[in-house]
């Protein structure tokens, strides 16, 4: 049984890359990034909810009102991260976007562990977690250093490109708290499947009204939705993507903790992140793998390996 959540942790993290990258052709479709995150949000809203309702599960949804606040609160991670893939991916390429989630979801999840936060067991710094961390940062640090800026960034200057990389740390920083939070809520619930709905909701919610106030003050395009039907039939799969890494991360934590969770997940993206670089899968530009690159994706899978280890 050990051995299948591992497993699926692994695919869930591949998953997360995919996610990523297919929503380009979204933002593409949508013509703004707020839009096509809420797009996919409301299609995740709408799987898992036929999912939860089929499953006889949506009844827990009654109990809300007997939940603390910050228990449903574990959504607003969902399009903080849906919408900086969305902005970074053709600036920063999948291997170098998705090794800076990789770098705040570590150091995030470590913290919890370490901390004890929102009531998962504490768990005390051991000398191969700190290996292992300390892995991942360099990892992180080659792959940047060794991937040449696009336009876009170099058009910036040095402080775009420190703002971009501080976004994709933060983006991924928050998914290891909103699997803590949405265990919180799952222990309140005991319905995976309602949990997952309410996160999403909440996350739809959210995007939208981040959406119509930047539309109210000028600041974004607004949505186009006739072009989504010529988009290729993949550019639908964040949603599902999405739905089934957050309702993982809730059911995963709990049982192999937040660090193990996220090692794996890590590994998994990186290992997509790479070979969608490489190969230029879902029409994004090819990037290709330099040694620099490579030792750097080493570095990350190996820190995330002895953090799940040690």
């Amino acid at each position: 049984m050990h051995a299948l959540l591992l497993a699926a942790a692994l695919l869930i993290g591949c998953l997360l890359a995919v996610q990523t990258s297919v929503n380009l052709q979204l933002n593409k479709a949508v013509g703004t990034p707020y839009g096509a995150s809420s797009v996919q949000l409301g299609v995740a809203v709408l799987l898992l909810a036929v999912l939860a309702v089929a499953a006889g599960a949506i009844g827990a949804v009654r109990l809300v009102p007997q939940v603390p606040l910050w228990h449903l609160l574990g959504g607003l991670a969902s399009p903080l991260y849906i919408t900086s893939g969305i902005l970074l991916f053709p600036r920063l390429g999948a291997l170098a976007s998705v090794g800076l989630f990789v770098t705040g979801q570590v150091f995030a999840s470590l913290g919890l562990d370490l901390f004890g936060l929102f009531g998962l067991p504490r768990t005390p710094l051991g000398a191969g977690v700190a290996l292992g961390a300390l892995a991942v940062l360099a990892g992180i640090v080659v792959v940047i250093r060794g991937q040449r800026a696009t336009p876009a960034v170099t058009a910036s200057g040095g402080t775009g490109r420190v703002g971009w990389i501080l976004l994709g740390l933060v983006a991924g920083g928050v998914l290891p708290v909103q699997g803590a939070v949405n265990a919180r809520l799952r222990a309140d619930l005991h319905e995976p499947l309602a949990v997952a709905v309410i996160s999403f909701a909440v996350a739809a919610v959210t995007i939208v009204a981040v959406l119509l106030t930047l539309l109210a003050l000028g600041r974004t395009p607004r949505p186009r939705l006739r072009p989504l039907g010529g988009m290729p039939w993949w550019g639908w799969l964040g949603g599902a993507c999405a739905a089934a890494y957050v309702t993982a991360t809730f059911t995963l934590i709990p049982e192999i903790g937040a660090a193990a969770t996220v090692a794996l997940t890590v590994t998994g993206q990186q290992a997509a992140s790479a070979l969608i670089d490489g190969a230029g899968l879902f029409r994004l530009p090819r990037r290709p793998l330099t040694a620099a690159r490579l030792a750097g994706l080493a570095l990350l899978v190996a820190g995330s390996a002895l953090v799940q280890l040690a």
